[in-house]
């Protein structure tokens, strides 16, 4: 009779693991942010994000969904349970940590100002005093630039398109943001006549590590992410979507 009830629970412990498995994972990502998330001209949700957070479901042996969500949205509704993950370039932060779970690191970028060279050379506080700076709302750069360049204007937007849009129509002098987000823009019509301005800067602020934030508590999730990240990258999946998107390994 013991031996039973034993073997019944097992089974029970496994089907509940097998239909966990089966549930498909709502995957979040922003939508307006090339070469990581954008739409393509066919409409598709498309970029390094996207065919990431594919990969790494495909590893785990999940079906998933990927959802393109406000970067301004995407933190409160995973709090409401809306999606169980965020693969959408997220530093990992001191108050982030507080309304979230990270993953290890799925790659590395740095921070630079994007501008006309031809106006700025020097981008320290007191060489950019009055000038008006822009940057993503909610992002490591926008803390950055509040915490150190309090004499310039400091103009924050919904997504960083926005701020692109604002540099080519002169009503900001500089746009900081993540450099390998800029080269769309600098390669594009548009963008042609701007540059980055000086090195990439260096800062406590500014997190070269982008991660997956998963729904606070959800400890197993993350460590199957963990994981699935090795995975791709050990089966060369990961440097092949890498090269799809940027010409240089950003792991």
């Amino acid at each position: 009779m013991f031996n039973l009830i034993k073997t019944l629970a097992v089974m029970l412990f496994l089907m509940a693991a097998v239909k966990l498995n089966a549930t498909p994972l709502i995957v979040a990502t922003e939508g307006d942010y090339p070469p990581f998330s954008y739409f393509d001209e066919a409409g598709n949700l498309s970029g390094f994000d996207v065919d990431i957070a594919h990969a790494l479901c495909e590893a785990m042996q999940r079906e998933c969904e990927v959802i393109a969500v406000p970067w301004v949205d995407l933190l409160d509704r995973l709090e409401a349970g809306d999606f169980q993950m965020i693969v959408a370039s997220m530093a990992e932060t001191t108050e982030r940590k507080k309304r979230a779970l990270f993953t290890d690191y799925y790659y590395r970028s740095q921070t630079s100002f994007v501008g006309d060279s031809r106006r700025f050379i020097a981008v320290s506080p007191d060489a950019l005093v009055g000038r008006i700076l822009s940057a993503g709302r909610d992002s490591i750069q926008a803390d950055f630039l509040m915490e150190r360049y309090s004499s310039s204007t400091i103009l924050l937007t919904d997504n960083l398109i926005e701020s692109f849009d604002l540099l080519v129509a002169g009503e900001v002098d500089l746009v900081l943001t993540d450099s390998i987000n800029s080269l769309d823009f600098l390669r594009s019509t548009e963008g042609a006549h701007f540059d980055f301005i000086s090195e990439p800067l260096i800062d406590p602020i500014l997190k070269s590590e982008a991660h997956i934030a998963v729904t606070l508590g959800d400890i197993e999730l993350v460590k199957a992410i963990n994981n699935a990240i090795i995975d791709i990258r050990l089966s060369g999946i990961y440097d092949q979507i890498n090269r799809r998107y940027v010409p240089f390994s950003i792991y």
